[in-house]
C-alpha cells in the first residue's frame, strides 16, 4: 500500500475524520486529503512533506519512520557534484581593462583637501579660541541650583531594568524535524516553518502571538526563559504567548 493509503487506513482505524486530524496537526484539510492520495505538490517541497507525513502519522497512531523512508526511496537522488563543478566559477570571469588616471580629478581632490586644511587651522587659531573661563560667568555663589530629576515611575523603572519586557522571545531546539506556525491572537497569519532535527531557531515578537507546535514531544522550548509546555505534552499544541511573560495553552 502507498504512503497516503497507509495514513488514510490508520486514520479510519482510530476513527478520526480529516477535519479532526487537521485540528490536531494544524495542517490544512486540503493538504491532508492530497497526501492521502500521494499528491505532495501542495506541501511546498520534500522537507515540508516529510514534516507533514510525520505529524499526520503521529496524530493517527502510525509509525512515521517507515513512511518517511518510503517517501525518500521514491524520490530521485540529487545529481552528483564533481570537483570540476566546484572549481567552475558561477559566472564567467571578466577581464577589466586598465583605465587611464584622470589627473584633473586628482588635482581637484588635492585642492579640496588643501582648502580644508587651511580652514581647520583658521578655525583653531588663538583668535577664535573661546573667551577666558572667568569672563561672562557668574561666581559659584550666584549659580542657580539645578532641580533634581523626578523619580521614575514604577513602570518606567521596570522598562529600564528589563528592555525586553514588551517582547516575546522564543527559543526552540528540535531533536527531530518539527513544524512551527505563528499567528496573531485574532487568527492573522504571520509565518510557518519546519525546524530540522538537531538545529535551533529563535524568534522575537513585539506583540502577543499564538504559536502552533506540531511535535512538542521532540523539542526543547523556552519562552522568555521559561518552559511553557505542560509536562508530558506529545500531541500538537497551540500556545498563546502574551507580553510580559503571559503564557496560556
Amino acid at each position: 500500500m502507498s504512503i497516503g493509503g497507509d495514513l488514510a487506513q490508520a486514520r479510519r482505524r482510530v476513527g478520526l475524520s480529516v477535519t479532526q486530524v487537521a485540528q490536531r496537526t494544524r495542517i490544512r484539510e486540503t493538504i491532508i486529503r492530497a497526501i492521502e492520495r500521494d499528491d505532495y505538490a501542495a506541501c511546498g517541497g520534500d522537507f515540508y512533506a516529510r514534516g507533514h507525513i510525520r505529524a499526520i502519522a503521529r496524530a493517527v497512531g502510525a509509525d512515521p519512520g517507515p513512511l518517511i523512508a518510503a517517501y525518500d526511496a521514491a524520490r530521485p537522488a540529487p545529481p552528483a557534484i564533481t570537483a570540476a563543478d566546484l572549481l567552475r566559477p558561477a559566472t564567467p570571469l571578466k577581464v577589466h581593462e586598465r583605465h587611464r588616471v584622470n589627473w584633473a580629478a586628482v588635482l581637484a581632490l588635492g585642492l579640496v583637501a588643501a582648502l580644508g586644511l587651511v580652514a581647520y587651522h583658521v578655525m583653531t587659531s588663538p583668535r577664535h579660541a573661546p573667551a577666558a573661563a572667568g569672563a561672562g560667568l557668574h561666581p559659584a555663589s550666584h549659580r542657580h541650583p539645578q532641580p533634581a530629576a523626578p523619580p521614575l515611575a514604577p513602570s518606567a523603572r521596570t522598562a529600564a531594568a528589563n528592555p525586553y519586557a514588551h517582547t516575546v522571545a522564543i527559543d526552540l531546539t528540535a531533536m527531530e524535524d518539527c513544524w512551527v506556525e505563528f499567528t496573531t491572537p485574532t487568527g492573522g497569519y504571520l509565518s510557518q516553518t519546519v525546524v530540522a532535527g538537531g538545529t535551533s531557531r529563535r524568534w522575537i515578537f513585539r506583540q502577543a502571538v499564538d504559536m502552533r507546535l506540531g511535535d512538542p514531544g521532540d523539542v526543547k522550548l523556552t519562552v522568555d526563559g521559561k518552559n511553557p509546555l505542560p509536562p508530558g505534552t506529545v500531541n500538537p499544541i497551540t500556545l498563546s504567548l502574551g507580553l510580559d511573560g503571559k503564557i496560556s495553552s
